[in-house]
């Protein structure tokens, strides 16, 4: 499966890779500097407030940066990111190779130095703050928003800027991590949002060691795991520096599956099980990563030909993984599950089944329309995961244990309605395990472009913390996130039903799993 912008085993060679693969690292050192420099210099329009005392980390200047600046660093962080990955990428098909140790490396120290900063790009750390403070003061974060709790006269809960009156969508294991960071952080919002950053480090660096070890055995494959996670540096923009939670997430995914990645035993599946169960207590995403493992089970020790071992791995995972999610669910409770709910139903600026929906709510109504795109993104999704598995390139000889969960991952984030750049993350960590394919250039064109259209990610039209644009910036938001995002997002989907389609057709039969059949 070859094509745009270069083929596999093909390309610059000698002399052309290794200008290439430096010409790469140094456009990537560039992007992660100026990510370093946006948050650095203090409160703008891409990063907010963090009330606290000055002396407390996550530390910055004050500088007072203009907006044309800091987007415009933003910015040029993210095109220099992009342009350093494709090189390397390239460089890399051509034969050109570092040790991937020093990526491993130089991702974690990338991302140490981004913690000590304070987050921007959005203000979700704020409402995780929040979302701790409601634990740590007796409040329940699914039936509390940071609205109720800031007319009580909290000052964390104050702080918040979007979601204002958005209860909690993340599972009791995060908000249990938040709560024991408010416990730390106090009424500061400073310490709170640095403890959150130094978990997220951990699980990011984490799931970098656990990739490294994954790919031990192959320098190809673990130098390529290290640049498309660690040393990724759209991820160090978009998901370290923004202190997303869906890290912590991901962390439990990819441990899920680096648990039975070579060997299967009931214990391993069960541990894989609890794995999987945990992130599902970060976000429930994680499922589906859950559900890849099982259906890779079921291809791996064979339906018909398993017997016993696939029934015992199978009871085991799904045990692990009932025991974690059920006592989740039941400290959650009913409102948990609605807050989830209620956000499926949400669709992105900056998504193509944004303008489906607009134009359909004429015709239908605006409920109608919203079912259709609801149900329209499953069927697309599924279709998606069919083609995935039949098309997704794997390691000779190697297990399905990490392109099936790939294939889930990507379905899920090609065709769903609510995109953000941070959760192409899911994606990047799986893609890691397989081999080199038109892939990565297709997911690197849709988390670049949802990069830029969300430049910032802060809407705030109805309080005192408005984040204005310049009338000179006014064209970022239609230009990027009304028109680029949707059109990139449209042809990348396109264009990945095609190369799964191309990959199925010219491959022998015998060579492809029967989704169908894995799941009996």
């Amino acid at each position: 499966m070859t094509g745009w912008p270069g083929r596999t085993g093909s390309g610059a060679r000698g002399p052309d890779a290794q200008a290439r693969g430096r010409a790469g690292l140094a456009a990537i050192g560039l992007s992660i500097v100026a990510t370093f420099v946006v948050a650095v210099s203090g409160i703008s329009v891409m990063e907010p407030a963090l009330p606290g005392r000055s002396w407390q980390p996550p530390w910055a200047f004050d500088l007072h940066i203009s907006a044309y600046l800091a987007v415009g660093l933003a910015a040029a962080s993210l095109a220099a990111g992009a342009a350093g990955l494709v090189l390397v990428l390239r460089a890399m098909r051509g034969g050109w190779r570092i040790p991937a140790r020093a990526l491993l490396l130089a991702g974690i120290v990338a991302a140490a130095v981004l913690t000590l900063v304070p987050p921007f790009g959005s203000s979700d750390q704020l409402s995780y703050a929040a979302y701790g403070r409601m634990v740590a003061t007796g409040h329940n974060p699914y039936l509390t928003t940071p609205a109720d709790l800031a007319r009580l006269g909290d000052p964390v809960a104050r702080a918040v800027q979007d979601w204002y009156n958005q209860v909690s969508v993340y599972g009791p294991l995060a908000s249990g991590i938040q709560g024991l960071a408010s416990l730390i952080g106090g009424a500061s919002v400073r310490l709170t949002v640095f403890v959150l950053g130094v978990v997220n480090l951990i699980a990011f660096s984490g799931t970098g060691v656990l990739l490294y070890r994954m790919t031990s055995g192959q320098q190809d494959r673990q130098l390529r795991a290290m640049l498309l996670w660690t040393a990724n540096p759209l991820l160090l923009q978009v998901l370290v520096a923004g202190a997303h939670v869906d890290v912590q997430m991901i962390a439990c995914c990819v441990a899920g599956v680096a648990v039975v990645y070579r060997q299967v035993t009931p214990a391993r599946a069960a541990a894989a099980g609890v794995l999987i169960g945990l992130g599902f207590a970060v976000k429930v995403t994680a499922g589906l990563v859950g559900l890849g493992i099982a259906i890779a089970l079921c291809q791996q020790l064979g339906w018909r030909r398993g017997g016993r071992p696939l029934a015992g791995a199978l009871g085991a995972l799904a045990g692990g993984f009932a025991v974690v999610a059920a006592t989740a669910l039941a400290i959650g409770g009913a409102a948990m599950l609605k807050a989830t709910s209620t956000a499926s139903d949400m669709v992105s600026i900056g998504s193509p089944w944004r303008g489906i929906r607009s134009a359909l709510k004429p015709a239908v109504g605006g409920s109608a329309a919203g079912d259709i795109v609801k149900y329209g993104a499953v069927v697309l999704a599924v279709a998606l995961v069919v083609l995935l598995i039949r098309g997704l390139p794997r390691v000779t000889g190697g297990p399905m244990l990490a392109v099936i969960p790939l294939a889930l991952a990507l379905g899920w984030l090609f065709a769903w309605p609510y995109v953000l750049p941070w959760y192409d993350a899911l994606g990047w960590a799986l893609l890691a395990l397989v081999p080199a394919s038109d892939v990565d250039w297709l997911l690197l064109a849709r988390t670049t472009a949802l990069g830029f259209a969300y430049l910032p990610a802060r809407t705030l039209p109805a309080r005192h913390y408005d984040v204005k644009l310049p009338q000179g910036l006014h064209w970022v938001q239609p230009v990027f996130r009304n028109g680029v995002s949707p059109v990139v997002l449209t042809v990348t989907t396109v264009w990945l039903v095609l190369l799964m389609w191309r990959a199925y057709r010219g491959a022998p039969r015998d060579q492809h799993p029967d989704p169908v059949s894995c799941l009996g």
